[in-house]
């Protein structure tokens, strides 16, 4: 009972921490003042896609340093010999997963996301590589599907939050219900497919999906009281937005793959 007691004074602290934190930052000018916001969705391995998108889903398997994402990479593929990206237009195939009703998006809404998800990817990777616009030697092409997308049911979120004391048994219902914790049923979740190849032969170089789940409770309780407040202010926040976590996923991939490209080109193709 003790433990449970403390759990709860813990949880009610972030909260009171998240909140003061937004009134701080001001509800048009949060996601400047609390980051990117990598750490509020999670990856679900239960929730992987496979839209035809990939050449062979049998080979994925979760990589180390990726948070969750499965990927498979040409054991023969030599990173330094590419010092360019080029980042395809983002398509979407929205596939229902088994016994799931078809996915609908407004396609105004669509050709936002697509937008964000290209720039994002543009902006991390320009940090360590050359963004090219044409394909060529030496230049690696990134092609990104997006397999899945549920908006964050808004109305249900403002609900939860208006009972009181909602939030105890919101924080725990992710892993009662099968999702990442701190997640809850009525937070969106983004997949996607991503696929890499040689720009001069058209050969795929390695391929990775993952599918991200919004998560409005989350702590990053390694990173000090100040990063978990933070934390939790942003993942509490974009509940209240219908395709928040669908950025915060694409802010997330684009951070992930920029970062391995530059590790595997500076370690030479190391593991």
């Amino acid at each position: 009972m003790s433990r449970r007691v403390g759990a709860t004074a813990r949880l009610s602290r972030l909260a009171l921490l998240a909140l003061a934190a937004a009134c701080l930052a001001g509800c048009q000018a949060y996601n400047a003042a609390l980051g990117s916001g990598t750490a509020v969705t999670a990856s679900d391995a239960t929730r992987m896609t496979r839209s035809g998108f990939l050449s062979d889903y049998a080979r994925l398997k979760p990589a180390a340093g990726l948070d969750g994402i499965e990927c498979w990479r040409d054991a023969a593929l030599d990173p330094k010999r590419y010092d360019k990206a080029m980042v395809s237009r983002i398509v979407v195939s929205l596939a229902p997963a088994k016994n799931a009703a078809p996915s609908t998006v407004d396609p105004s809404d669509l050709k936002t996301l697509t937008d964000y998800f290209y720039r994002s990817l543009q902006t991390a990777l320009q940090a360590n590589m050359q963004v090219v616009e044409q394909a060529g030697p030496g230049v690696v092409v990134i092609r990104v599907a997006l397999t899945d997308l549920v908006p964050t049911g808004v109305a249900e979120s403002v609900t939860g939050t208006l009972v009181p004391y909602a939030f105890i048994a919101e924080a725990g219902s992710g892993v009662a219900t099968g999702r990442p914790a701190g997640s809850t049923p009525y937070l969106g979740q983004t997949g996607m497919e991503m696929q890499f190849r040689d720009g001069a032969a058209g050969k795929v170089l390695a391929e990775c999906r993952d599918t991200e789940i919004g998560r409005k409770y989350a702590a990053d309780v390694d990173n000090g009281t100040a990063g978990a407040a933070q934390t939790w202010a942003n993942g509490y926040m974009s509940s209240f937005q219908s395709w928040a976590y669908a950025r915060n996923a694409f802010d997330k991939w684009s951070l992930l793959v920029a970062r391995r490209l530059a590790e595997l080109r500076g370690a030479g193709g190391a593991p």
